[in-house]
């Protein structure tokens, strides 16, 4: 059953060091956890959730750099993650703690910029979350991180790159990087995507 909420959190979700910039803008059930927010920032840029995510914010009670995701203990090691499917969002984003970094793939280090831009009356008739915005292709999974992006963008432009033939074949024969579309937007169940990661 479906938790009941009145209002939704609206995120802006920025990939950094992207130029131009790669982001999106969403809203979200106040009810989510931040598991639940990883999850439709996985969805909504593109990324396949295949790597282990992080989220790094200040706690509001203390001022404190916090740690929230996976637990090292989940991989049979401690550590001082908290673990996100714990940590409601409303607990830690309030309009004087709007900012939150978020990395995914700590081989690659896509770093995203994470700001709460509003808190709205959530209407009855959207089913949430929604992506109301954004710009730009997300990066294909595992190219080396931004600076690979930058390669493969070139790689692709140019039909006398060496690699040009072998990066096509790769990523299934095109990629536009400037193509997004929010309607195209599927947004997964962030409990049932848990249970397949941790059953």
């Amino acid at each position: 059953m479906k938790k009941q909420f009145d209002r939704v959190y609206q995120f802006k979700i920025t990939l950094r060091d992207s130029k131009p910039p790669v982001w999106r803008r969403i809203q979200v059930p106040e009810t989510y956890t931040l598991w639940d927010l990883h999850v439709a920032i996985q969805d909504v840029m593109g990324w396949e959730d295949y790597h282990l995510h992080l989220f790094e914010m200040i706690d509001p009670s203390n001022g404190m750099k916090i740690e929230i995701g996976i637990p090292e203990e989940v991989y049979g090691e401690w550590g001082e993650t908290l673990p996100g499917w714990k940590e409601k969002i409303a607990e830690w984003f309030t309009i004087e703690n709007r900012k939150a970094d978020y990395t995914y793939d700590f081989g690659d280090n896509w770093e995203h910029k994470i700001e709460l831009e509003k808190v709205l009356p959530g209407e009855k008739s959207v089913k949430y979350p929604i992506c109301i915005k954004g710009k730009r292709a997300c990066p294909p999974e595992d190219c080396g991180g931004i600076w690979g992006y930058e390669e493969f963008l070139e790689a692709i432009k140019d039909p006398k790159h060496e690699e040009h033939e072998e990066i096509l074949v790769w990523i299934g024969g095109k990629f536009d990087p400037e193509h997004f579309n929010p309607e195209e937007v599927h947004f997964d169940d962030p409990d049932k995507r848990r249970k397949i990661a941790f059953d």
